[in-house]
């Protein structure tokens, strides 16, 4: 029996955040393992951004901040292959899930995948949010300056007309994974 041929690649998109915890830390270890799954090729992360946290009902500032970014990559597998990785990226931070938009050690949202458009009980493409959150919108482009939210438009357009939350953070090595090379330290 033949192996059956991989799917091609797709550009995915991912926006993580963290607002427990060390943050910093917790992104570029993130980061790390996006960038080790089988079936992935990271192809640009962001420079970190600072949120207000937003629930249910709006911002809420007695909540502690988020950092966020934005990480692209080509993607060879399987949607849902996707989402299981990521959730378990999320699970080995420590990550629950007993309030909806609670704090958090990790979040990671499958923002798009490549033109897919999928609505079913695990997952909705592109993000149903995603076209409101300039947490999301800044950073993704700030690697991508074309970039399009399928079915939405052009970010930078969405990211004109967004609630502002986000603020370039203070970038430091361990918060941004893209200016690590191992060992070596920072690239210069």
């Amino acid at each position: 029996m033949r192996a059956a041929a991989s799917a091609p690649a797709r550009k995915a998109v991912l926006a993580l955040g963290s607002n427990l915890g060390d943050r910093e830390d917790t992104l570029a270890a993130a980061v790390r393992a996006i960038a080790d799954l089988p079936g992935a090729e990271l192809t640009a992360v962001s420079p970190v951004y600072a949120s207000d946290a937003v629930k249910p009902d709006g911002v809420d500032l007695d909540a502690p901040g988020y950092l966020n970014l934005v990480v692209s990559l080509l993607w060879s597998r399987e949607p849902d292959a996707l989402l299981d990785a990521v959730n378990g990226i999320e699970n080995d931070h420590g990550r629950t899930r007993e309030e909806r938009w609670g704090d958090r050690t990790l979040d990671i949202d499958l923002i798009c995948l490549g033109d897919l458009r999928q609505d079913d009980e695990r997952l909705t493409l592109p993000h149903p949010r995603a076209a409101e959150r300039d947490f999301v919108l800044a950073p993704w482009l700030d690697i991508d300056p074309d970039a399009e939210l399928p079915g939405r438009g052009r970010v930078r357009e969405l990211l004109a007309v967004a609630d502002r939350t986000a603020r370039a953070h203070p970038v430091t090595t361990r918060a941004d994974p893209a200016h690590q090379t191992g060992s070596e330290g920072p690239r210069r």
